[in-house]
């Protein structure tokens, strides 16, 4: 047998390990997203200083399962603007009493999935995909803004939508608008209300008065495990940070102008990755609501820009048997005339692919492979 292929049948092992039944202290770190069985998106355990991170959940039958989101970081470069152009401002504003409503998704997914011919496939062998799916409808009303352009804005949760898997199993189903899920632990959430101060360049500086959210959902079920990750610092900052808007002291930008930050992704056993999000003015359009600025996201494993998260990035165990293919993009939809955000996307898609050395070399119509992937999805947009 060559050492490839032991290596091929070792990976195989590993992720049977991780992802069989049974297998608890496995289960709980299984992270694609921060990967765990499912039961809730939690990135309060790491980077919690960064604005941004990635959620995970867990579950087992009568036990708490967590899908963990990868810890991220975020290290903003700078690319000058060009000043001959004309140029407008990329920030928000605020004005006091001014009420909005948005709806943001996010979205953590891994799975793990065998491609051959089924005699190839070992017995015990079980993918499939762990993912978690949160919506969350929200006022915010801003309560004050101070001289430097920095609001205060209470934040009270309108509607809500969970929804956890294990393996393509169901293990959490939430919605707030049905009337079955009127006793569920996370109906609480409901009407509650925290504040936040947000800067400009839509970072959360602070987050203020949120106890009383959380203690409406004190407890120790499934539910109300999910409804306390919904309320951690971190997966609060991350729900109303706008990471495309630049951080720097500059914020007139014309077409064509660049900037970017660095981020990273946690991705368990195959290891860290950093990216560079390159964002760019791709120009000013009309709309219903005003002048609308488009800014556009393409992503790049980080080079030498990735000086200060380098020490963060690692290769697993596992990324050396894998060949990766991956998308990272983004768009905003700022309106100049209000200051507020339209809507914004960030999506992530990884994919890793192991075939077998042993059926390539024996040229097999059909040689077996393992395919793993993540997907990191964060849209927030206006709604009223």
């Amino acid at each position: 047998m060559s050492d490839k292929m032991r290596l091929f049948i070792t990976g195989i092992v590993l992720l049977l390990v991780i992802f069989g039944p049974g297998c608890s202290r496995s289960a709980k770190k299984t992270s694609m997203t921060d990967d765990k069985a499912v039961e809730t998106i939690d990135t309060s355990k790491k980077g919690e200083a960064e604005p941004e991170k990635t959620v995970e959940t867990k579950v087992e039958p009568e036990k708490t399962v967590e899908i963990k989101v990868e810890p991220e970081k975020t290290v903003e470069t700078k690319v000058e603007p060009e000043k001959d152009k004309a140029a407008v401002t990329l920030a928000l504003k605020f004005t006091p009493d001014d009420l909005t409503t948005y709806k943001v998704t996010s979205e953590a997914e891994k799975s793990v999935l065998w491609d051959g011919p089924p005699p190839s496939k070992p017995s015990a062998f079980k993918g499939g995909s762990t993912s978690n799916r949160i919506e969350m409808t929200f006022a915010q009303r801003i309560k004050s803004v101070d001289d430097k352009g920095i609001g205060v804005a209470e934040i009270t949760i309108k509607q809500l939508k969970y929804l956890a898997k294990v393996r393509d199993s169901v293990v959490l189903d939430f919605d707030s608008s049905r009337q079955a899920d009127q006793d569920s632990p996370l109906t609480k959430l409901i009407g509650q209300s925290y504040s936040i101060e947000v800067t400009p360049s839509g970072q959360v500086s602070k987050i203020i008065d949120i106890t009383e959210a959380q203690a409406a959902v004190n407890g120790s079920s499934q539910a109300h495990k999910a409804a306390q990750s919904l309320l951690a610092g971190d997966v609060v900052k991350q729900r109303h940070t706008i990471p495309a808007l630049p951080t720097g002291e500059t914020r007139q930008y014309s077409k064509g102008d660049k900037w970017s930050s660095l981020k990273t992704f946690d991705f368990g056993m195959m290891g860290s990755r950093s990216y560079e999000r390159v964002y760019e003015l791709e120009g000013v359009q009309d709309s219903d609501r005003g002048k609308v600025a488009l800014v556009t996201m393409k992503a790049v494993p980080s080079s030498e820009n990735a000086a200060e998260l380098h020490k963060e990035q690692s290769t697993g165990f596992l990324s050396k048997l894998f060949d990766n293919t991956e998308e990272y993009t983004g768009r905003l939809r700022l309106n100049l005339s209000s200051g507020k955000v339209d809507e914004y996307t960030e999506d992530l898609r990884s994919q890793w692919l192991a075939v077998d050395p042993e059926s390539v070399q024996k040229d097999e119509k059909e040689p077996a492979a393992l395919k793993m992937a993540a997907i990191r999805l964060y849209h927030i947009e206006r709604v009223d």
